[in-house]
């Protein structure tokens, strides 16, 4: 409706209603402790807290962040392992319409540099362990080290009840994207957006209040946040581990019944080996895994039958949540021969060429989304922001084709692409059928610069089997896809010889510089 053709009144009237209509996480979040006030919000270790104790040292933090001249729309960033401060400063964000940015503690000083002066924080709040990294941002941020010096400032605030002013629209978190081309960009993720998120997991992946979930993964990952947004607006506990440690996570396993129990790729053989190890039960877990497309198939099937969960099939991103493509399921015990997709809801998605008109099914074609659970944009970047939302779609950069059932089949990085001879190879393409041999651990391939056809894929690969040869991938890959896109040289590796980003992403463009003698 053009409200510019509308009367005055009358105009007022929708405002009243727009009012009406915001839904906060910190409203939500304060209902949800006033509801259930003895119930256990956060458990680390033998220690719990509930969620009126939650709900009371968080008005505390937030009178503290006022008194420091904290307010509405500015941010703190915190640099810190996953800790019961984290999650009390994500909800007093919230409750203020105050931005948390979440520091990726992995990063260099310099990519940490970077990711604090790109948001300009008020305060930084660093953990003992990280304290020596926080000390070298000092001239960016103040700081505030969580132990005594935190205890201290939250007992010296406020036990006043804190009605924020807050927007559905305002920005509650900046998680930062992958760095491989270039220094990370920071998504701001809005109130609206961790909301739908949580309405995306409630639905396709549903658990109730008395399912935990364990944020083992850090609390700069979408992983985590967007779960323990859903789990602390549901009621449930959230249950905090400093990181990934096999042991510890298969003790709580066979002790806690969980929803989600999110499994990345690298960490399903070693929790598979500490179950083992334990000879422990499990005590009930509804879901597991992620990124399916990037774990070898019988692993799959082994944490499967371990767990008795399906696995998830999902593909999202910071930007998107667990949407576009995150309802289909992996049954429990199956190698499964495809990964093909199915639309996460609550969004609205297009496969588009490169003049962004919708292809034919079966043509790849980038993926573009429109959904209450995107981002709002990524911070200080008008260029990026620019280009990935044209047209009214945001652009993730990811290609599928669209099969005739509805589902989606995953191809590739747009921005990464190998032309050989006038044709164009994904590199997912071919290492999909590498990924399927069992004595394969992990597999990259990249491009090489080829005198005849320009461009020709070469792939690394990393054996679970030293008897696994170079012939006996290449008859495979050419019983399963075009000559074309036959690796043209597979070289074995060990796993450490694998460039990584800090997100865990494979370095292709450091694997072509080694092909070409550069390193």
């Amino acid at each position: 409706m053009d409200m510019g053709s509308v009367p005055e009144d009358v105009r007022r009237d929708f405002e009243l209603a727009r009012e009406a209509s915001r839904l906060t996480i910190g409203s939500l979040f304060r209902q949800t402790a006033r509801s259930w006030p003895d119930r256990v919000s956060l458990q680390a270790g033998d220690i719990q807290v509930t969620y009126a104790e939650l709900d009371q040292r968080t008005d505390r933090l937030c009178n503290y962040l006022k008194g420091r001249g904290v307010l509405r729309g500015d941010r703190i960033a915190i640099l810190s392992e996953n800790r019961f401060e984290y999650v009390e400063l994500l909800i007093a964000a919230a409750k203020m319409g105050v931005i948390a940015a979440c520091q990726n503690w992995r990063l260099s000083d310099d990519e940490l540099h970077h990711c604090l002066e790109l948001v300009g924080p008020k305060l930084l709040f660093t953990s003992p362990l990280h304290q020596g990294a926080a000390a070298r941002c000092d001239h960016i941020a103040p700081s505030l080290m969580f132990g005594p010096d935190y205890e201290a400032a939250l007992d010296a605030a406020l036990q006043v009840p804190v009605e924020g002013d807050c927007d559905s629209e305002d920005g509650v978190v900046i998680l930062y994207t992958s760095g491989t081309t270039g220094m990370p960009k920071g998504a701001l993720i809005s109130q609206r957006a961790e909301i739908a998120r949580a309405m995306i997991q409630m639905t396709d992946t549903p658990t109730a209040a008395s399912d935990a979930f364990v944020a083992w993964a850090p609390l700069f990952h979408m992983a985590s946040v967007d779960a323990v947004f859903m789990k602390l607006i549901q009621g449930g506990k959230v249950i905090l581990t400093a990181g990934f440690d096999g042991a510890e996570l298969a003790s709580i396993v066979s002790r806690e019944r969980l929803g989600w129990l999110v499994l990345m790729p690298g960490m399903i053989t070693p929790f598979i080996a500490a179950m083992e190890a334990s000879g422990a039960s499990v005590a009930g877990v509804k879901w597991t895994g992620a990124m399916a497309d990037l774990v070898p198939r019988e692993q799959i099937a082994a944490v499967t039958r371990l767990l008795g969960a399906p696995y998830l099939n999902s593909f999202g991103s910071t930007e998107t949540g667990l949407a576009p493509a995150s309802r289909g399921i992996i049954e429990v015990g199956v190698v499964p021969e495809k990964l093909d997709k199915l639309r996460s809801s609550f969004c609205s998605i297009r496969l588009v060429g490169s003049d962004d008109v919708e292809v034919p099914n079966g043509e790849p074609g980038e993926l573009a989304i429109r959904s209450p659970a995107l981002f709002s944009g990524y911070w200080n970047n008008p260029d990026a922001n620019q280009k990935d939302f044209r047209g009214g779609w945001f652009h993730m950069g990811d290609v599928f084709s669209r099969n005739p059932n509805g589902t989606l089949s995953f191809v590739d990085r747009s921005k990464y692409l190998i032309k050989s001879g006038g044709e164009n190879i994904y590199p997912a393409e071919i290492e999909r059928v590498l990924m399927a041999e069992p004595m394969v651990a992990e597999a990259a391939v990249v491009r090489k610069v080829d005198p005849r056809w320009g461009e020709v894929p070469v792939a690394f690969v990393v054996r679970r089997d030293d008897s696994l040869t170079a012939d006996a991938l290449h008859a495979r890959c050419a019983a399963q896809i075009a000559r074309y896109k036959l690796p043209k040289e597979i070289h074995f590796v060990d796993e450490a010889e694998l460039p990584r980003s800090t997100t865990g992403k494979i370095k292709r463009h450091d694997l072509e510089q080694r092909i070409a003698g550069k390193l």
